[in-house]
């Protein structure tokens, strides 16, 4: 069974930090793809940052570059998102996602996910 679990989510003032963490049971790591995404209140879910364990490419949108980093332990088959510089506008619900090999922005294209975990910027 394929089961992801996000942690570190929180509530910080604007201009902190947060490393939220994504780990990862029941897929096979090394050829895993593994993406964040977020969902606001009242809005679709849209991808963040992606991973790709098979050829060590990382992905951002274009509003966190810069400000978020991805990155993975392998011993631990865990992804983080290190979130620095948090904006009000950041606030929602993370989730990470898990597909073979290669990342994707699409919601679509993950079949398997976590169950979220709540990031709130305050102004």
């Amino acid at each position: 069974e394929v089961q992801l679990v996000e942690s570190g989510g929180g509530l910080v003032q604007a201009g902190g930090s947060l490393r939220l963490s994504c780990a990862v049971s029941g897929f096979a790591f090394d050829d895993a793809a593994i993406g964040w995404f977020r969902q606001a209140p009242g809005k679709e879910r849209q991808g963040v940052s992606c991973i790709s364990r098979s050829d060590g490419r990382t992905y951002y949108a274009d509003p966190e570059k810069g400000r978020f980093t991805i990155s993975s332990d392998n011993a631990k088959n865990t992804v983080y998102l290190q979130l620095n510089s948090l904006k009000p506008e950041d606030t929602a619900v993370y989730y990470c996602a898990v597909r073979w090999y290669y990342c994707s922005g699409s919601v679509d294209m993950y079949k398997y996910w976590g169950q979220g975990t709540q990031v709130t910027a305050s102004s």
